[in-house]
């Protein structure tokens, strides 16, 4: 056989080789294994059950390797991200906001958002049979007011403060998380406890359905409290979420879903397109996220969008 046609069958093999190797990597999954540490909160919360569904989907959707870290709230998690300990953190706006502002510009470590998510209702939980009517009327109780690593624990000192009670020595005040917070209302050794979360909070579900509760109404510090700080928006937190009774109005804070301003921007529109695929998942593991949708996703100043969000929402492509 002439030499010249074993060499060029030698190279048809070589190449028909190297476009089988070519189109199975483009087969395989752009981001498979890829470590993703989602920074989540508290194991009775909204942000964990989120969470684990989101670790689920982007498993799954992308062949990632998500993996849920409990922490204590929004200061905990936008630590960890400014670590490098989590690539991606839920957080309330006032606690991103305030950290963003702080971070010198073109820093790569400072939070961008993903999206809006869901709004948290300020929970003020005392037993059903507490004389306690409004939150001044705790003056000199015995108060859970959150860790000061938690997103709510601010809330509680700006509540305490407005209501002309120090938050220091107005109160006995109890850094306990939400898990002892309920433990401790349970057992009497707190008057009340504070609580910022999506609607309902499966911890406080629980509660109710052992001890009668109810949330304090705060009608009266709603002005006050968003004149100073805008970024709290009034709301109402429904008589049927915990069977409390009567409808009860309170504060709401924005939930942002961040990620570091240097995150991949393909990736970050691949989490996005996947987390709205899934939304009937998503709204399955807490009615919270019935409110995830991409046109108001986009609300999440005055965090600023990461580029690889803004060009998800620019192009529109959900599915």
């Amino acid at each position: 056989m002439d030499p010249r046609a074993l060499d060029r069958r030698s190279a048809l093999r070589v190449l028909a080789g190297l476009a089988a190797t070519a189109a199975l990597a483009g087969c395989a999954p752009a981001y498979s294994g890829r470590r993703l540490a989602i920074a989540a909160g508290v194991g009775a919360g909204v942000y964990y059950r989120l969470g684990g569904t989101l670790a689920a989907v982007w498993a799954e959707r992308l062949d990632a390797a998500p993996e849920v870290l409990t922490t204590a709230g929004s200061v905990d998690n936008l630590d960890r991200l400014a670590a490098g300990t989590a690539d991606i953190a839920f957080s309330q706006v006032d606690t991103a906001a305030e950290r963003e502002a702080d971070d010198a510009p073109g820093d790569p470590r400072s939070p961008r958002a993903l999206a809006r998510i869901y709004d948290d209702a300020v929970h003020v939980v005392v037993r059903r049979d507490s004389a306690a009517r409004l939150l001044a009327d705790l003056r000199g109780a015995t108060v859970a007011v959150g860790t000061p690593i938690s997103g709510y624990y601010g809330i509680a000192r700006r509540l305490l403060t407005t209501a002309g009670i120090d938050p220091d020595t107005g109160v006995r005040p109890r850094q306990l998380g939400l898990a002892d917070s309920i433990t401790a209302l349970r057992d009497g050794t707190v008057d009340a406890f504070f609580w910022s979360g999506g609607l309902p909070t499966a911890g406080i579900t629980d509660l109710a359905a052992a001890l009668p509760i109810r949330l304090l109404d705060l009608t009266d510090l709603l002005e006050p409290v968003r004149a100073r700080y805008p970024v709290y928006s009034p709301g109402t937190v429904p008589a049927s979420a915990y069977d409390i009774g009567t409808p009860v109005a309170t504060l709401f804070v924005r939930n942002f879903l961040l990620v570091p301003a240097s995150f991949d921007a393909d990736l970050a529109a691949a989490l996005l397109r996947s987390m709205f695929a899934e939304q009937a998942r998503l709204t399955a593991a807490s009615p919270a996220a019935l409110t995830i949708d991409p046109r108001s996703a986009i609300g999440t100043q005055p965090v600023p969008l990461h580029p690889g969000a803004e060009r998800f929402y620019r192009e529109g492509k959900v599915a």
